[in-house]
């Protein structure tokens, strides 16, 4: 079975760290204009279902804010062919949960929401340019519970302005106190074209930065949230069933403007347009030019779960094991698996490892 992926590109406003494609979408000051915008693109979205025609075990609708389309959400979720324990999630923002809009997306079939929350900071939300308070987020996911939603995702963004240990062991012990199943701990990343790439904010400096991901990843542990990938942890084998198919290298289509996909062994997206998105019989699939090594794809995606690579692929790249500190990797059960420690410069790691890999005279 593969993966299905819906980009929504709108939002009510741009945060200055965000990097996705987005546009403006405000149904208050423009009603009529928004609403016939969601349902141009909800009719986009329905074309392109039927162009692929395919059966789908993972739906995830990102952004964007796709919450702002849950009145599209039921009839698009109508037209997709998923199996009957198909994993559909929906992005949602806390400022967007009103019990009325999350009763729409139960009934009509989603079974995981993943909430930007952030930081249960209400400083560090105005710094983000968050439109709610930790307050608003805690409410809309104890609203979520009330609907039905039992398996809730919390994003959490680590290195902030002025966090320090004291700041994240409090982060971690309110995130605890809700019924939430599932935490990303990100460290905020800097992107040039973003309102925080021309006027960055005063950051940690890396060593407390590193100090900071190493604590929340034993506290999460510690809290049962299980680290599965570099930045996701999970209670109860509740894993992410739709990012591990691209950490696995499964097949998932991506429908929506920037949409990306990996599909019958091709790897695809679609233009950051929503215009043309909208206006086309299906979407334009762009061919990337860096479509990387199966070995070297499997090899790179594989490193970043803590269940890392097996043998048949680790035994590749060997001979770059010796130039890596030992307290950056792990050799157990016949695979090869990064640390914590390894999590933090992963990138550099498996650049060595790449540099000595062996194709035993075919590419895999």
């Amino acid at each position: 079975m593969i993966g299905l992926y819906i980009h929504v590109p709108f939002c009510r406003k741009k945060c200055p760290y965000c990097d996705f494609y987005s546009v403006g979408f405000n149904p208050e000051k423009t009603p009529e204009f928004s609403a016939e915008l969601a349902e141009k693109y909800a009719d986009a979205v329905l074309r392109n279902i039927r162009h692929y025609n395919e059966r789908y075990d993972t739906v995830y609708f990102g952004g964007g804010t796709p919450i702002l389309l849950s009145r599209q959400i039921p009839r698009i979720l109508a037209e997709i062919h998923r199996t009957a324990s198909a994993e559909v999630t929906v992005e949602c923002n806390p400022s967007e949960m009103d019990e009325e809009t999350l009763k729409i997306l139960f009934d009509c079939g989603v079974n995981r929401l993943s909430v930007g929350v952030q930081s249960v900071s209400n400083r560090d939300l105005r710094l983000l340019g968050r439109s709610h308070t930790f307050e608003q987020a805690k409410q809309a996911i104890l609203t979520a519970n009330k609907v039905g939603f039992c398996d809730i995702l919390v994003d959490l963004m680590l290195g902030l302005p002025g966090q320090d240990h004291v700041s994240l062991v409090y982060t971690i012990s309110k995130l605890r106190e809700l019924p939430i199943t599932h935490v990303s701990a990100y460290l905020l990343k800097i992107e040039p074209n973003t309102a925080f790439g021309k006027n960055p904010p005063p950051l940690p400096d890396e060593e407390k930065t590193a100090d900071l991901y190493l604590s929340a990843v034993n506290m999460l542990n510690s809290a049962r949230f299980k680290q599965y990938e570099i930045s996701n942890f999970a209670k109860g084998g509740m894993t992410s069933r739709h990012n591990l198919k691209y950490w696995r290298r499964e097949e998932y289509i991506g429908i929506g403007a920037a949409a990306h996909s990996f599909y019958k062994g091709r790897r695809f997206e679609v233009a950051r347009d929503l215009r043309e998105f909208i206006n086309s019989d299906h979407q334009i699939e762009l061919v990337t030019d860096d479509d990387p090594d199966e070995l070297e794809e499997k090899i790179m995606l594989g490193l970043r779960l803590t269940e890392g690579i097996p043998e048949e692929l680790y035994s590749r790249v060997q001979d770059g094991l010796p130039l890596i500190p030992k307290e950056y990797y792990k050799l157990e059960n016949g695979r090869l698996a990064l640390t914590p420690r390894g999590f933090l410069v992963s990138n550099e790691l498996i650049a060595t490892l790449l540099s000595h890999i062996k194709y035993l005279g075919t590419k895999l």
